[in-house]
């Protein structure tokens, strides 16, 4: 197995060189190690010491963030052979003692993608600030419904590996390249039925400054989940399948949105001439939303029971 290294770099002109250093002390034999300097205000690039065979540092004239960075990388690897790509931050954030355990399940068949989750131990988890803690949560609900994978949790965490058989499967000009790019990826990778699994890892914060800022992004975030989300339920349950849990849905949302809207015409109606609603027809609306309920229930639970378990390795 080629194992590679993709390192978006913005602002980590610090922190690079230990990083790689520590990438060395693992003791694994790389196949290649990408640096992609993307239009660094501090020419990251250029400050990388260590010089061999294995890295290639690549240069982007403009800034594509850091999913635009990535997938660069991601698009080397595949031109060089590379059979499973491992994604770390240049921020030293992330610890590259623990590649054994994220390409692990790759090695053994057992996944197509696999990313960090900094929740899985308690301990680890409150170490982080609180508002990435608040953050992370909220986003991790919002994706599961966009993504499919009700599983995973901490869906912006960068720390991944994915195997070249997920990868080349996968559309890079429709991958959103922002911030948004790890949920994005997620989405993408259920679109092509890849297995991904969570790998449990500490939080680690030193006082570095993050790019994000949360009240810029958290409208496209919940904008672009929303999109997913629609455009995930039409490709899996009506354009390339239609089942039981696709008439679930249907149904529940004619007979919940029905009964709604049935229930406050008719309580505005009798309001309006000073007549209390009929028994009957509260009932007629409170069955309709209940029966509506029930079904989108029933969908959901056939939703979190279909997420993709097959590698697409063979």
């Amino acid at each position: 197995m080629k194992v590679s290294i993709v390192i978006p770099c913005y602002n980590v002109g610090k922190s690079i060189n230990t990083l790689i250093k520590d990438i060395y002390a693992t003791k694994i034999k790389f196949h290649k190690i990408y640096i992609i300097d993307d239009f660094c205000p501090m020419h990251t690039g250029r400050l990388v010491k260590q010089k061999s065979d294995i890295i290639n540092i690549i240069y982007h004239k403009k800034n594509q963030g850091v999913g635009g960075a990535v997938i660069t990388g991601y698009q080397e690897a595949l031109k060089d052979g590379s059979d499973i790509v491992i994604k770390i931050d240049g921020d030293g954030q992330m610890r590259p003692k623990l590649i054994p355990l994220i390409i692990e399940p790759l090695l053994n068949k057992q996944a197509d993608y696999t990313k960090g989750n900094r929740f899985y131990n308690i301990d680890h988890a409150l170490s982080m600030p609180v508002i990435r803690i608040i953050g992370n949560a909220t986003l991790s609900f919002i994706t599961k419904f966009s993504s499919g994978y009700w599983k995973i949790f901490d869906p912006t965490n960068g720390y991944t590996a994915i195997h070249k058989e997920a990868l080349s499967r996968l559309t890079f000009d429709k991958i959103n390249k922002r911030f948004f790019f790890e949920s994005d990826m997620l989405f993408r990778l259920n679109i092509i039925n890849a297995v991904v699994e969570d790998i449990p890892m500490e939080a680690c914060y030193k006082g570095e400054r993050s790019n994000l800022k949360i009240q810029k992004i958290i409208i496209p975030f919940l904008c672009n989940n929303f999109k997913n989300f629609l455009k995930r339920i039409f490709y899996s349950y009506f354009l390339r399948d239609f089942t039981a849990a696709s008439v679930e849905l249907i149904l529940g949302l004619i007979l919940l949105v029905n009964g709604i809207f049935f229930g406050a015409y008719s309580y505005l109606s009798f309001s309006s001439i000073n007549k209390i609603t009929p028994p009957g027809t509260v009932m007629i609306s409170a069955i309709q939303i209940i029966l509506g309920v029930q079904f989108l229930l029933a969908f959901l639970s056939y939703d979190i029971s279909s997420s993709p378990k097959k590698t697409l390795q063979r």
